[in-house]
């Protein structure tokens, strides 16, 4: 949530019309509080949270009718301070239409609003006879890609789409691995699933009840800004609805309807109508009660049509029931006339760059023309996802050999040192320990690492502070082995007052970065220490640190090698334990890397 800082410029405790100001307000005592522009009902201030979600949600929407002479984009501004007022009351403003439109949830809150209208502003409205909200959703899963490459621009996107369940709303999340797209693009994709309100392909509706998760993507080291990203996500999700097998959805009542046992007949052929369900009616001396479920579409106006035929006897009493699949969505779908392709707000079709300049690729052809593969795959003709925890990709797509390259040469002209051509180096059969003139050094990004290597991963989202514990475990066996000065680097430069700290673990030195000192710069800062004066190698993925790396002459090695040379470590020492026979030989990790 976006940190909002505003000043309190005056305190009153009220009393009927009349108010005493106050210097400070003791705990438990209601004031007002004067001063804040940004605030809203039920917003939690300094570190109290926000109050709950409403529960229930509008279901019709309503054209506002200003009278003549009255500019809707004037008077739009009045109306939304009814809506800070009250959130509840959702008012929108329609670029295309040029128009006003409410969300509510039916007569009742129409004559509140008018009423409202007329007190405050003195401006009698009218609303039309309103439009059912509907709503999408998808029945199998699909992979969506998003491309954006107009000139000196670059970002690619793969999106999972599946299915969630009634009334779970979306939902975004992340198994893409840092040594594909580096975290900060991944947040940046994730803030920008969260920032809209994504439409569906069959009539423009919101989506909803569906779990994305960002699977695969891509980043240019020189050409690849904030934006770009926002592009590319919009695209694959849309790509993916294109795709998908999308379902509509329409709100539905849950009622109880209360009519004399004469006119049970009638009631039960009018919920038949109506589309409904029920169950067995309950007998209640004169009275005859049924509860059940039907589209909104169909019982709205039938409290109306109750009082007639019962002469006034007859109750009804509905509640919002949620969402499912329309009783009528082929007539829906055709009175919509919703054509996806044209919605340029929300095109699914991809932009290449070609000779130069940008080229628009259909949705259906984008497939042809992806620069990464997310190594998904489905079932062919039932959706069924076939690999659901792949880690795809083994060596960091965002940043090649060739890119590094040309930072350099551009940079510092053509590069001469033997050693950034060795950057990436095949492991030998077997370990031998070479002679240095220079003492050997290993800087590893803690984070970095941790979030890399899947078990890692999972130990972290339970607790952080065991993962650290078992890498610096890890690094220690590995330092023991290698017998090369380590030193792991963890980022605390969020933590307030920190003054950063140094330690020695085992024969490993962890350095834990001070407030507003990230973990690139502290790294960056010591190759330039050390890299003139010792072999220095650094593991990590991250993109920023790795350029830093070459530029300062030294090695670099991703989380994924990193790994694998501790796993080819660990077997070295299982052999010299089996050779030596040592069972009480301390093996971190050992489990976990086989």
């Amino acid at each position: 949530m976006e940190k909002i800082e505003e000043k309190a410029n005056i305190l009153r405790i009220y009393s009927g019309a009349k108010f005493e100001p106050i210097d400070e307000a003791p705990q438990g005592s209601v004031v007002a509080v004067l001063g804040f522009s940004k605030t809203y009902p039920g917003q939690g201030l300094g570190f109290e949270e926000g109050g709950f979600e409403p529960i229930l949600e509008p279901v019709l929407t309503y054209r506002i009718i200003l009278p003549e002479g009255l500019s809707p984009a004037q008077f739009m501004p009045k109306l939304k301070q009814l809506e800070d007022e009250d959130p509840q009351l959702n008012i929108i403003w329609n670029e295309q239409l040029k128009g006003i439109y409410a969300c509510l949830m039916g007569e009742i809150q129409e004559e509140i609003l008018k009423s409202m209208v007329l007190d405050r502003f003195g401006v009698e409205i009218g609303l039309d006879s309103g439009k059912i909200i509907y709503r999408e959703t998808i029945s199998e899963p699909v992979e969506g890609v998003g491309h954006f490459e107009p000139l000196r621009h670059y970002a690619e996107v793969h999106l999972i789409l599946e299915p969630g369940e009634p009334g779970s709303g979306l939902h975004f999340e992340t198994r893409c691995s840092e040594d594909v797209l580096d975290r900060n693009w991944q947040r940046l994709i994730l803030t920008h699933l969260e920032e809209k309100t994504h439409l569906g392909v069959l009539t423009g509706s919101p989506v909803t009840d569906m779990k994305v998760t960002l699977v695969a993507g891509r980043a240019h080291v020189k050409h690849t800004e904030g934006g770009d990203f926002r592009q590319a996500t919009y695209r694959a999700l849309r790509q993916g609805l294109m795709k998908a097998k999308s379902v509509l959805l329409e709100p539905y009542y849950a009622f109880r309807l209360e009519v004399p046992s004469e006119q049970i007949g009638r009631a039960i052929n009018d919920i038949r109508e109506m589309e409904g369900t029920f169950s067995s009616p309950e007998t209640k001396g004169d009275m005859v009660e049924i509860t059940g479920r039907a589209p909104v579409s169909t019982m709205r106006s039938y409290l109306k049509d109750v009082l007639s035929y019962t002469h006034g006897r007859g109750k009804l009493v509905c509640f919002s029931d949620g969402y499912s699949p329309c009783h009528n969505a082929e007539s829906v779908i055709a009175e919509t006339a919703y054509d996806p392709c044209a919605d340029i707000e929300n095109t699914p079709d991809s932009v290449f760059c070609s000779h130069g300049a940008g080229v628009t690729v259909k949705w259906n052809e984008v497939e042809k023309h992806m620069h990464v593969s997310s190594g998904l795959d489905f079932e062919a003709g039932n959706g069924v996802l076939l690999i659901p925890n792949v880690r795809v990709f083994r060596r960091n797509f965002s940043i090649d050999e060739k890119e590094l390259e040309a930072i350099m040469e551009r940079e510092f002209g053509p590069i001469r040192r033997k050693q950034y051509s060795e950057a990436v180096m095949d492991r030998p059969k077997e370990y031998k320990s070479v002679p240095q003139k220079k003492k050997d050094y290993l800087i590893v990004d803690g984070y970095n690492i941790i979030f890399g290597w899947e078990e890692l991963n999972k130990i972290a989202e339970d607790n952080l502070d065991a993962a650290r514990h078992i890498l610096m475990d890890v690094l220690s066996n590995y330092r023991g082995y290698t017998k090369c000065e380590l030193v792991l680097v963890f980022d605390g430069y969020k933590v307030k007052g920190n003054y950063g700290e140094k330690s020695d673990y085992h024969g490993i030195h962890v350095a834990y970065t001070k407030e507003n000192e990230t973990g690139d710069m502290y790294i960056e800062k010591l190759i330039q220490d050390i890299g003139k004066n010792y072999n220095v190698k650094v593991a990590t993925s991250d993109n920023l640190i790795q350029v830093a790396a070459v530029r300062n002459g030294v090695l670099r090695m991703s989380a994924n090698e990193l790994k694998e040379e501790v796993e080819w470590i660990n077997k070295q020492i299982r052999q010299t334990i089996e050779t030596y026979g040592k069972k009480s030989f301390y093996r971190p990790f050992d489990s976990m890397l086989k």
